[in-house]
């Protein structure tokens, strides 16, 4: 696999791990029990950092890449494991 494959794929899995990450630890203004400014939205996350988010995403990304290049290298799952979605 050539390295900007790898890059490319990696950044595959950080955006979703990146969508996996975001809402967790975040708290609403609503539920966090903040004052809210005329024409804020309730939802607006009262609590948000994103350097602990970033470092979440990064090492569930890289967890996910290492699994997806050991499967590649060491061939667990391959295309003829999906032989019965097309019996033909």
């Amino acid at each position: 696999m050539q390295w900007t494959s790898a890059l490319a794929i990696f950044v595959l899995f950080w955006v979703l791990a990146a969508f996996v990450v975001l809402p967790i630890g975040i708290r609403s203004l609503h539920e966090a029990g903040s004052e809210i400014v005329p024409g804020q939205e309730r939802g607006a996350p009262a609590n948000f950092d994103p350097k602990p988010i970033l470092w979440r995403t990064t090492l569930l990304g890289a967890v996910m890449f290492a699994l997806y290049y050991v499967n590649y290298v060491e061939g667990w799952i391959t295309v003829a494991n999906f032989a019965f979605l097309n019996p033909a």
